[in-house]
């Protein structure tokens, strides 16, 4: 375990529990997660698999993790496998872009969830479009959001790697944006159901850096928001 780069902290049991880089416990206190007994479920970008084993532990009948970007170029599906392994879960797997979702490839899931990777989509309408067509109920998106202050749908674009340092996320829209980007794709019912300071990777990053100017100025920013979206076909 100790050449894994976590990102979700895991308790594994018998004490042990992943060194995750982010509060993903806060992420998931603030899914509100519907009752899954018997349901299918979906984890798009699923990293480490915090979110899939959970699903599987509150009762889904079948789980489906699946990402790309991380497992094959970025820290890999080491932590995934070592945490289904340890847990002896039947969450299954699948190396799939966003942008690859399909009937054809993935089948289609009672519930789906994509957590932190709206704002990683250079084409988030899209992304969203192809979400919809794998979902047949039910929709929990999680996104870093910008501009709450702004009264039209809006979405502002983070060239380079002016968003947390990292040059993956591209944009940080507005809830009206988000909103109506799910109803364009097929959602007939939105919920915002939790709205809390985010940020935790522009504040890591800040940490790293001892940049206290930084962290103080990402604390006060009221601009910025994590937001999770219950969408409903």
């Amino acid at each position: 375990m100790e050449d894994i780069e976590w990102w979700h902290s895991i308790d594994l049991g018998n004490g042990l529990i992943t060194p995750g880089r982010v509060n993903s416990h806060l992420t998931l206190k603030n899914l509100h997660l519907p009752p899954l007994e018997g349901k299918t479920v979906l984890d798009v970008g699923a990293w480490d698999g915090l979110y899939s084993f959970e699903c599987e532990k509150r009762g889904a009948k079948k789980v489906l993790a699946t990402d790309s970007f991380v497992w094959e170029r970025g820290t890999g599906k080491k932590g995934f496998d070592f945490a289904r392994e340890t847990l002896d879960s039947r969450v299954e797997s699948m190396f799939v872009d966003v942008l690859d979702l399909s009937k054809e490839e993935v089948g289609a899931w009672d519930v789906v969830l994509c957590l932190g990777v709206l704002y990683h989509m250079r084409y988030p309408l899209l992304a969203l479009e192809k979400v919809s067509s794998v979902c047949k109920e039910m929709l929990i998106l999680e996104t870093h959001t910008d501009s709450r202050l702004v009264r039209k749908p809006a979405a502002i674009f983070y060239p380079g790697n002016q968003l947390g340092g990292d040059e993956t996320n591209w944009w940080g829209p507005n809830v009206r944006c988000v909103m109506g980007m799910l109803k364009e794709v097929g959602f007939r019912e939105i919920r915002v159901v939790a709205r809390y300071p985010g940020l935790q990777d522009i504040l890591y990053e800040a940490l790293l850096r001892g940049n206290r100017e930084r962290q103080q100025r990402a604390r006060g920013n009221p601009l910025y928001r994590r937001v999770v979206f219950h969408a409903f076909k």
